[in-house]
């Protein structure tokens, strides 16, 4: 045997022992809350500088059309966490309703959900939610339950726990006080602050994140970070006041573009960067109806709470050194319902078999800028199937304005937009690709046949 042989012979033998294992992939989500497609610098805004986000999509993976499964939070969260359908779940909202948990709410994400952080228990990750959940306040259906290590964070929406006596529109306010509200902070399933000052919360979630990463470096990891703002109301630590032209919304949106920079800088000195893919996107659009307090959709139409493409396109950024090409802006049509197949897979994660996914792994996307399986998006608006979108064209059989004054209209006719040339939908087509329509519209039909939905859990 020549001695080259002999060596690549040696090593493959020694990859194959218990002590030179190759280490599965950490994963981070990075989630904001009502950020907007136009809210950050390198989505074209033009006041609201985010060096941090922008450097992540110098060094990886900028998405033009990255979606998210509904136009509000806990129904979009719910779908990001198991790769399912919120309707599948029970976590649409249940008819008639509204679309998220209450304060009074007293269901969540059924226990029987599999979600990322629980399929990757099966390769021994560590994981930990840091931030906002709002997939259930009582014990059982709180991060700890759903295969998390540890919880770090609030159990729903900042605006949810006001304080008597609060003003009116205090949650549009400009200049809020930290006194309007007592948000209650958790640690696991207790609570440890009965009254939290908001304009802390970025900068402890963000030390909560990075002693995540700290502590568990030398084993794979799963890092769920999602931070409650920009969602109302708005808060900033003393760093960032009056830092952005952009004003008090453009402060937050800075604060949480330093926090990922924090997180990115963590990964490097622990010398786990080249084995961790991080993906930064939002739960859904921008809340247009809080004015200045409210982000942008920047060209897209319309925001939160709206199935037109502002209420679920979404900013989408995915960094892995060494293996996403760096610089690359993918035109590719990917979903948050992505997450969980691609990492799963990614871990080594048998695929589950007892249950409809609604995700499709993009590791094409990601390494190769190949398109995947995915052949058609569907957008919920609570239970309800809104519209369809099939290669370019999008199709809407139903429309609503986030939280416009008028009910969700069913179209007389179905509406029909390229999404690609017209991605701000001001053309209607339909008249003209009647072949299009019915195309579309068959595939809903044949969703909806094949669809079980879940017990409604509000």
């Amino acid at each position: 045997m020549t001695k080259l042989r002999w060596f690549i012979f040696s090593i493959v033998i020694a990859l194959t022992l218990p002590g030179f294992a190759v280490k599965p992939p950490n994963f981070v989500i990075i989630l904001a809350d009502d950020l907007g497609y136009g809210d950050l610098s390198c989505y074209g805004h033009p006041s609201i500088r985010t060096p941090n986000l922008d450097r992540m999509a110098a060094e990886g993976m900028r998405f033009t059309q990255f979606y998210v499964c509904a136009p509000v939070c806990t129904p979009s969260r719910a779908g990001l966490l198991t790769g399912r359908l919120p309707i599948r779940t029970g976590m649409a909202g249940a008819p008639t309703t509204r679309h998220v948990l209450m304060r009074t709410s007293t269901g969540g994400l059924p226990t029987n959900e599999v979600t990322i952080a629980r399929a990757l228990k099966q390769k021994d990750y560590a994981t930990m939610a840091v931030g906002k959940w709002h997939l259930g306040h009582p014990t059982e259906f709180l991060p700890t339950s759903h295969g998390f290590d540890h919880f770090y964070g609030l159990r729903f929406s900042n605006d949810m726990e006001p304080a008597p006596n609060i003003p009116k529109m205090a949650s549009m306010s400009l200049d809020p006080s930290p006194e309007w509200w007592n948000d209650k902070l958790m640690r696991d399933d207790k609570i440890i602050e009965e009254s939290t000052d908001l304009r802390t919360l970025t900068k402890r979630y963000t030390g909560e994140a990075v002693k995540f990463i700290h502590e568990n470096k030398s084993k794979p990891f799963f890092l769920y970070f999602a931070h409650n703002y920009p969602h109302v109301p708005l808060f900033r630590s003393k760093d960032f006041e009056k830092k952005s032209q952009r004003g008090l919304y453009g402060d937050v949106v800075e604060e949480i573009d330093w926090s990922v920079g924090e997180v990115l800088k963590a990964l490097r000195k622990e010398n786990v960067a080249e084995n961790t893919l991080v993906f930064f996107t939002s739960d859904n659009g921008p809340w247009l109806v809080k004015n200045l307090a409210g982000g942008s959709a920047g060209l897209l139409k319309d925001g939160k709470n709206s199935t037109w493409e502002g209420g679920m396109r979404e900013p989408g950024i995915a960094w892995w050194p060494g293996k996403i090409k760096a610089g690359t802006t993918t035109h590719r049509v990917a979903s948050s319902l992505d997450f969980f197949p691609t990492f799963t897979k990614l871990a080594g994660v048998a695929e589950a078999k007892d249950r409809v996914s609604d995700g499709f792994d993009i590791s094409p996307i990601l390494f190769k800028d190949e398109p995947n399986e995915r052949k058609v998006m569907f957008y919920y608006n609570g239970d309800q199937l809104f519209a369809a979108r099939k290669g370019a064209y999008k199709l809407h059989v139903m429309t609503y304005t986030g939280y416009g004054k008028e009910a969700p209209k069913k179209e007389e006719k179905p509406l029909l937009f390229n999404v690609e040339t017209d991605p701000g939908e001001h053309y209607e087509i339909a008249a003209e690709h009647p072949d299009v329509v019915t195309d579309i519209e068959r595939e809903m039909e044949k969703h909806r046949a094949n669809l079980v939905p879940g017990k409604p859990q509000y």
